[in-house]
């Protein structure tokens, strides 16, 4: 995007919606210990400095496995693993003690910054760290005792809130406290899933070296399922820590979070584009629903009738044959809920003029405070955007303040593409509207 001032309006008008939707929700947010030694580090602290002047409650759970590699090795000794966790012996544990209390400080001073002419200027950031992970120890597996290695029993939820309403961010080393007054080092990606699920929160996002999951072709993979993210755990297109990543965040998904992200920490503002953008910067995971929305098939049409025919009635749609639906069908998506069709609309492209017609939007009476236009439309808009259309035009006669509250503009039949102004019903007098497409 250039920067001059009407992009950046419109870009900043265009995130709104966002910003609404993540404030005053909890989120939270895994760095790993790469992330924190990286360089861009700084860049990352201010975006969470920003996250937290738009009213985001954030947890912020720190790794530190490479630090602790680096204190190990520093010591002369070696690092031992056992099916990727880290088998924590006493030698170790001192280790994890010096590693986690150097990140969290370094931490806690990079948010503390406030240097004039920096995004940190007047921040004023209250951070806040405790004894708020209780941990039990994992034992002995396969024969190997894993000594200081830890996981998660229980998280102090009401302490952690409460420094959350006070406007603190809550900053958690991958280390936990069991009741017999030992410490245990943590997977710091099973601690910020166990927080996230604890706390209800409305997202766990997962910062990464990489964009995010990748498909055979080595493609962003940008919103999966839980179904599909399990398949890519084991796959040997994604790189180790991707796969603990997905792993974590489906075990998340399936525990009731709405959405886990993967993020990546070496693309300068990708925190901020993933959550305030309609295309993100990642890879999104969400819990397979029985619903979905998708392109229709020739199964569908019955299904469509069904819907669009009371409408048609009343007319707020035109009237279709059965016929001309079938020869549409490739037009039409839908939305299906547990094989239902509660939802439709159609997208009719003019490759020439670069406008796209939206038309047949329609949702069942019992889900129409729920969104399912605006999923409706949202999908219309991508595919239009995808076919290369600049702009998408409606014509309506009952709905015209539901297009307008979504950005549309009243026109002229004129405006419309010259094929489609010659099939225009004077009769039915269809008030039309345009959006332009950005």
């Amino acid at each position: 995007m250039s920067k001059t001032p009407s992009n950046y309006v419109s870009w900043f008008r265009n995130s709104a919606p966002y910003i609404n939707a993540n404030r005053n929700k909890t989120i939270v947010l895994m760095l790993s210990g790469k992330a924190i030694a990286d360089p861009r580090i700084t860049d990352i602290i201010h975006d969470i400095a920003l996250l937290d002047s738009l009213g985001v409650r954030l947890v912020i759970v720190h790794g530190a496995r490479t630090q602790i590699n680096q204190r190990i090795e520093a010591r002369g000794l070696t690092s031992q693993f056992h099916k990727d966790i880290r088998i924590t012996d006493e030698a170790a544990i001192a280790c994890v003690k010096e590693a986690t209390g150097a990140v969290r400080c370094k931490l806690e001073a990079l948010l503390t910054m406030g240097l004039a002419n920096s995004p940190m200027h007047g921040a004023k950031l209250s951070v806040c760290s405790g004894n708020f992970i209780i941990a039990k120890p994992v034992g002995i597996r396969d024969g190997v005792d894993f000594c200081y290695t830890g996981e998660v029993r229980r998280v102090d939820c009401s302490g952690i809130k409460k420094q959350l309403d006070n406007d603190a961010i809550v900053v958690l080393p991958p280390i936990g406290y069991s009741l017999t007054g030992d410490v245990f080092n943590l997977s710091s990606e099973e601690l910020a899933a166990e927080v996230a699920i604890a706390l209800k929160a409305e997202k766990l996002i997962l910062m990464c070296a990489s964009n995010g999951a990748v498909d055979n072709r080595g493609k962003l993979l940008e919103s999966l399922n839980t179904d599909e993210a399990g398949q890519l755990v084991n796959s040997k297109n994604q790189t180790d820590e991707i796969q603990r990543h997905l792993k974590v965040a489906c075990r998340a998904c399936h525990a009731g979070i709405q959405r886990a992200h993967l993020v990546s920490y070496k693309q300068d503002g990708a925190l901020l584009t993933e959550l305030y953008t309609r295309d993100g910067s990642g890879t999104m995971v969400t819990v397979k629903s029985y619903e979905q929305i998708r392109q229709a098939t020739i199964a569908d049409v019955g299904g469509i009738i069904e819907l669009i025919s009371p409408l048609e009635k009343e007319g707020v749609l035109v009237r279709r044959s059965r016929q001309k639906l079938e020869n549409e069908i490739e037009r039409f998506t839908v939305i299906e809920k547990d094989g239902a069709i509660i939802g439709c609309a159609a997208l009719y492209p003019f490759a020439d003029e670069k406008i796209g017609e939206l038309a047949g939007l329609a949702v069942r009476p019992a889900y129409r405070n729920e969104a399912r236009g605006e999923q409706l439309l949202s999908s219309i808009t991508e595919q239009a955007i995808t076919a290369g259309l600049e702009k998408i035009t409606v014509l309506t006669t009952q709905t015209a303040h539901w297009f307008l509250e979504r950005g549309f503009e009243q026109a002229s039949v004129e405006s419309l593409p010259a094929a489609r102004q010659q099939l225009y019903n004077w009769q039915r007098n269809s008030r039309v509207f345009i959006k332009v497409l950005e």
